[in-house]
């Protein structure tokens, strides 16, 4: 009696097998650049932003040049850097795309979308590059719908260039996504 619960103990309270069973489903919009239009708007909204404001009109000398600078200061729209499709590794089943979007700025985040995958316990989202190195972008949010990871400025997607979704616990890659 005592091995069948530590069993039960080291299957579920150590490992984790539960999560292999039940879904996580996550449904994130597209990701808010820093410098997006939509932060623009939340600082617009600040008294403080409104008082600069303000105080700039007042000092500004409308010309064609100037606007000409502010416009260039503003953000682009979103772009999608790259892509690839997701493909299940072994026996696990992984479909959706994963894109790489940029706003014109440092600032880059992965973007799945359509995405499932069978869920597993301890799975993380990796940049990998072709020599086994690694970046890690944290925990997988949810095995099913579209979510949004932060690329950290200095990854350079040239050399990490595949998406993998890896079992940490277990040391068994889930699936991937070749970007290009």
């Amino acid at each position: 009696m005592i091995g069948l619960a530590f069993v039960a103990w080291l299957a579920f309270g150590f490992f984790g097998i539960q999560a292999a069973f039940i879904d996580n489903e996550v449904n994130e919009s597209g990701p808010i650049f820093n410098n997006s239009v939509e932060a623009q708007d939340e600082i617009a909204a600040t008294d403080e932003f409104v008082e600069a404001m303000d105080e700039a009109n007042e000092n500004l000398t409308e010309t064609d040049e100037s606007m000409e600078d502010m416009e260039e200061d503003m953000p682009g729209e979103i772009v999608t850097l790259v892509s690839g499709d997701f493909a299940g590794l072994s026996r696990y089943n992984i479909v959706g795309q994963a894109k790489v979007l940029n706003d014109g700025t440092e600032q880059r985040f992965l973007r799945f979308e359509n995405f499932s995958s069978d869920n597993g316990p301890d799975l993380k989202v990796y940049l990998r590059a072709d020599n086994g190195d690694f970046v890690s972008l944290g925990p997988l949010k949810g095995n099913i719908g579209d979510q949004n990871y932060e690329i950290p400025a200095d990854v350079d997607l040239d050399v990490f260039n595949t998406v993998d979704i890896w079992c940490e616990r277990f040391g068994v890659g889930f699936g991937l996504a070749p970007l290009a």
